[in-house]
């Protein structure tokens, strides 16, 4: 028997209430900041995120899923949302536009990685872009917006972690007192993907999750204290902004994201004892990436947040949910003539905008009205020969169980 694809999962029907509930409330935080709605192929050239991710990261080296198509041309399934929304700021000329363009997705991401609680091979995200401007006013909105969505599903006890991992002009520095550090270790104190860090993409280290690691990094050289004056008086414009929002923040200077891409700000939020590995969201400033894909230098931010790790903190925390409507009225029937008018019957009440179950098959009234209960319609309405003789039909309150005779004629205006 086939199976789904290891790190792939199937949304079964009882799980769509909160999947839609994340949904909405994305949508309704977009609207409220006015972002738009933009949706950007699956897959696209590989050259676009092995240029913007970065050759360095675990996403380009170990996680995205490559391969050649029909025509040769090398092509990757979305590993991430905002390089494809960059590209189609590009193509589409959106820069001709008012600034900052805000935009938001919900998109499927796949990563080849252990399959983890929350963290599928396929996963699902919500993300945020707001391009075109370098504001620090910007990044405090952008992070309120994120803030804002969590508490919308009355999530508690969230953590902002936040840092500034500086610009091209004083990381190369901070990069030079950071491997200096780190050479001050022998090459067994590091893990063997830290050892190839060091040399090609130092930044990296801070974010090992290897506990011996980790004790190395936790004391290293903090990236917020080699500022240059620009970045510097940036990220203290932010701090003030986020305090005169009352949003509480935590520095953290081992966060320093997992894509090459980031500049000055980086941000996550993640849930009370959970640590990194179950961030529910996260994102920061990009101010070189536009550039580096061929535009003209724009800054940017935005953030994305992975729906099945909402999920799953909303279970955790044990947050009731809207249920999805249910159908409202079930017909019944008992006779041949009962069944054609069944049909005929469901057709006028759908027209009407009711929603309605015809029964299928042959059941016995009893199994019919059994099926009706464990769908949780409201209302049954029961059809036989000798009411179609008479154009009534019953119509029954599922919820106190009383029924009556009612004309078929005046069933769609009833319900309504």
């Amino acid at each position: 028997m086939y199976q789904a694809v290891r790190g792939t999962s199937d949304i079964l029907p009882e799980e769509q209430a909160y999947w839609r509930c994340v949904e909405q409330g994305a949508i309704a935080a977009c609207q409220l900041y006015g972002y738009q709605r933009i949706d950007s192929p699956t897959f696209e050239e590989t050259g676009l995120f092995t240029r913007s991710v970065g050759q360095g990261t675990d996403i380009v080296e170990k996680e995205m899923y490559t391969f050649a198509d029909k025509g040769g041309k090398k092509i990757t399934l979305r590993p991430e949302g905002t390089a494809s929304v960059c590209r189609a700021y590009l193509e589409h000329g959106l820069h001709n536009l008012p600034q900052p363009v805000k935009l938001y997705y919900l998109a499927s991401i796949f990563r080849y990685e252990r399959p983890q609680s929350g963290r599928l091979r396929e996963h699902h995200q919500f993300g945020c872009e707001a391009i075109g401007d370098d504001d620090p006013t910007l990044d405090a909105e952008v992070i309120d917006m994120a803030w804002q969505f969590f508490r919308s599903l009355n999530l508690q006890n969230l953590s902002l972690q936040l840092n500034s991992i500086g610009c091209k002009k004083c990381r190369q520095d901070y990069l030079t007192i950071l491997k200096y550090y780190y050479n001050g270790y022998a090459a067994e104190d590091l893990c063997r993907d830290c050892r190839d860090r060091l040399s090609r993409n130092p930044l990296r280290l801070l974010d090992c999750k290897q506990p011996s690691c980790q004790r190395i990094a936790k004391a290293a050289p903090k990236s917020f204290d080699h500022l240059c004056p620009d970045c510097d008086v940036h990220f203290n414009q932010l701090k003030a902004y986020l305090n005169m929002l009352e949003i509480p923040f935590t520095v953290n200077h081992r966060l320093v994201r997992g894509l090459d891409y980031y500049t000055r700000t980086v941000f996550e939020i993640q849930p009370a004892g959970g640590g990194a590995q179950s961030t529910l969201g996260g994102g920061g400033r990009y101010d070189d990436l536009i550039e580096e894909l061929g535009g003209k230098p724009t800054p940017a931010i935005g953030f994305a947040v992975g729906t099945e790790r909402i999920i799953l903190n909303l279970k955790k925390q044990n947050i009731s949910i809207s249920t999805l409507p249910r159908p409202r009225v079930f017909i019944a029937y008992m006779g041949d003539e009962a069944r054609d008018e069944s049909i005929r019957l469901a057709s006028r009440l759908r027209q009407a905008g009711i929603s309605t179950i015809a029964t299928a098959g042959s059941k016995s009234l009893k199994a019919q009205m059994r099926q009706a209960n464990s769908l949780g319609v409201r209302y049954a309405v029961i059809v036989g020969d000798e009411e179609i003789k008479t154009g009534t039909a019953t119509l029954r309150d599922m919820v106190n169980a009383q029924q009556k005779t009612v004309p078929i004629i005046d069933l769609p205006g009833m319900l309504k």
